[in-house]
């Protein structure tokens, strides 16, 4: 069987949401739920936080009202993420599904393998799409649903009103990645055709762009003239900023934090080292009398776990070795995490008695944070977790959470 690259988005679903009461019975919610969440105000639909950026300035992000969360969740459920609805190309990547490995190596659809496409380049150029989000406009959203996706115009309206604030996308919203990644649907294949008959691999994850060359010394100019005059047709600027260019020399060419100059992603050498730095520093914690059942080394342990989770997704040979480090100083529980845990389960049985909360997300997220939090109350406390537990399990949720 010979693998055809895929260079569009395409919708596969033969059948369409014509009105809107199809489209609430798409989702499963009722018409009045729809009404009430396109009436909630730009101020309501999401409350404003800020977080900091690796180069120091801030990052807005925005939390959904949970009528707008429960919508989008849905829309992100039944439709973006729904492979009988979308095919998704080849060169995205990020939050969008993975699709049969086993078919193409491009399917797995994270930050290492989008890296793993310019594995073995001699030349890479970067290119950050400025605000994206926010230079997101309704209009755009609208021709997504409507144009892409083949809706009428009172649906994908309705649509691209539950998925913006305003007059744009913003950070924070379930469905602003999807959006992102379709929002060149139309032009961003003819691109990456045209850049591959030169010998060029182009990716996007997300907002960054990245073409590569086997080529030594590769003059990207035409190439950054195309992604200019594609990202302006949409109305998206570049960032300046942090348009990079990386030729083969004595420094490693990286893409998303990773080498490529390899037949494989490799982590930076720092990288490894600080890991294993990490690792030391939280068996010295764990030593610390007490440390090991306090929240501080609960959050401590989990970051390092992370990090060297990381060792093991670019499978590299320290990951055994520092993974069983790691679990040799697991958090122990406390006193109030016994306390917590029976609040929990009573607060889950009070609400498993409501038959229509049973299948929310909310309901599945607590009882699975619940399950998660019995596993380290077993660690010191095995009684009381199974006698927990007993209970939670009778509470299983069945099926899909809505």
């Amino acid at each position: 069987m010979t693998y055809t690259a895929k260079l569009h988005p395409e919708k596969v679903a033969l059948s369409s949401i014509s009105n809107i009461d199809n489209l609430c019975d798409a989702l499963d919610i009722s018409v009045a739920e729809l009404t009430a969440a396109m009436k909630l105000s730009p101020e309501q639909r999401y409350t404003s936080g800020v977080v900091p950026k690796k180069d120091g300035s801030d990052r807005i992000i925005n939390n959904p009202h949970h009528l707008i969360r429960k919508i989008q969740r849905r829309i992100n459920k039944r439709i973006f993420s729904d492979q009988d609805v979308i095919s998704w190309p080849d060169h995205v990547f990020g939050s969008i599904p993975n699709d049969d490995l086993s078919i193409s190596p491009a399917s797995d659809k994270d930050y290492v393998n989008c890296a793993r496409q310019h594995c073995c380049a001699k030349s890479v150029l970067s290119v950050d799409i400025k605000d994206f989000f926010d230079n997101i406009h309704y209009e755009a959203v609208v021709s997504i649903f409507e144009s892409f996706l083949k809706y009428p115009a009172d649906v994908a309206d309705a649509l691209a009103n539950v998925c913006c604030k305003g007059e744009h996308v913003v950070q924070g919203a379930l469905t602003s990645s999807y959006i992102a990644t379709l929002c060149l649907h139309a032009v961003e294949g003819d691109l990456v055709k045209r850049l591959r008959h030169k010998g060029l691999v182009y990716t996007r994850l997300v907002d960054d762009i990245t073409i590569s060359s086997k080529l030594a010394n590769y003059d990207f100019g035409f190439s950054l003239k195309q992604v200019e005059k594609m990202l302006h047709g949409a109305d998206l600027p570049l960032n300046d900023g942090k348009t990079r260019i990386q030729h083969a020399s004595m420094q490693p060419l990286i893409v998303h934090g990773l080498r490529v100059d390899f037949s494989q992603p490799r982590l930076p050498p720092s990288e490894p080292r600080n890991i294993r730095a990490a690792v030391k520093n939280l068996e010295l914690m764990a030593n610390s009398p007490g440390y090991r059942a306090s929240r501080a080394y609960r959050r401590d342990f989990n970051r390092c776990m992370g990090r060297v989770n990381k060792l093991g997704r670019v499978k590299h040979n320290q990951h055994s070795e520092l993974l069983a480090r790691v679990r040799r100083v697991l958090p122990l529980p406390s006193h109030k995490d016994i306390e917590r845990a029976e609040r929990q389960v009573d607060r889950l049985e009070v609400d498993f008695l409501k038959p229509n909360y049973r299948s929310t997300y909310w309901f599945y997220k607590r009882y699975y944070v619940a399950m998660e939090r019995l596993g380290i109350l077993k660690r010191s406390f095995p009684k009381k977790a199974a006698e927990l537990r007993a209970r939670l399990i009778v509470m299983r949720p069945s099926g899909k959470y809505e």
